[in-house]
């Protein structure tokens, strides 16, 4: 459903473009209709909405003028007006269609799949936007060092240097990129609780993997390779969680 809005200082042309629009433009509410622009402005700052459409020529405040209350809008604009000189204006004011009066039915279709179609893009852009910042979340959380205590000394870690964690009993090894192992005198759950779940999972009760180290996944012998080659166990009851994340 697209949601619109109408302001045109001529109270029959707000009659005859909402009487096209509901003859011709399914799934489209005329959310509300002004004759007077402050009013309008007043409205569209407080209200979301898809499109206005906007006459230009008003006694009170021309079109363009209105405009310039919303530099940057969230809305589409179609202009509506009975002269054809202000083509060049309305596409510096980033209007979406021009309607000369009277509007054509068929120009008035086009311009509501216009609508459709700039929301859609825009919708799709916010997602990706949302993306790009829950990836920023997850890198700045991964980016977090990790304080590990081993051999009497303290080593500050950035998470992609481990490539996997192993039980040994009541201690447990950690494996770094770069070939070294610490022996620490702690159970393997104090660690892997220290580690960002956006990148490391237990895939089995003895190993808890960095994610972004897994090369391979042998499905019938259920185990993963690392990139440095080691094979690792994934557990029946965390396959699935496994491959999900």
């Amino acid at each position: 459903m697209l949601n619109v809005v109408i302001l045109d200082d001529e109270s029959k042309a707000i009659q005859s473009l909402e009487w096209e629009l509901k003859s011709f433009c399914p799934n489209v509410n005329v959310l509300a209709t002004f004759t007077n622009p402050f009013e309008a402005k007043d409205f569209l700052q407080s209200n979301s909405i898809d499109c206005i459409f906007l006459d230009i020529d008003m006694p009170q405040m021309d079109g363009f003028h209105f405009l310039e209350f919303f530099p940057q809008r969230d809305f589409s604009v179609i202009i509506t007006t009975a002269y054809d000189q202000y083509g060049i204006q309305a596409l510096k004011m980033q209007a979406l269609d021009y309607l000369l009066k009277p509007i054509d039915s068929d120009d008035l279709i086009k311009s509501i799949e216009k609508i459709r179609a700039h929301k859609n893009s825009t919708n799709i852009k916010d997602i990706l936007e949302d993306m790009l910042l829950n990836i920023n979340t997850l890198q700045s959380i991964g980016s977090k060092k990790i304080n590990i205590s081993c051999d009497g000394k303290i080593y500050f870690l950035e998470p992609n240097e481990i490539l996997f964690c192993e039980s040994d009993g009541n201690y447990c090894n950690v494996y770094l990129e770069n070939g070294q192992k610490l022996f620490l005198t702690q159970i393997l759950k104090n660690i892997e609780e220290k580690l960002p779940k956006s990148i490391f999972y237990r895939v089995h009760n003895s190993f808890v993997v960095n994610l972004n180290k897994v090369r391979e996944y042998q499905k019938n012998e259920g185990y993963l390779v690392l990139t440095n080659g080691k094979h690792i166990p994934v557990s029946r009851t965390k396959k699935g969680l496994f491959l999900d994340k």
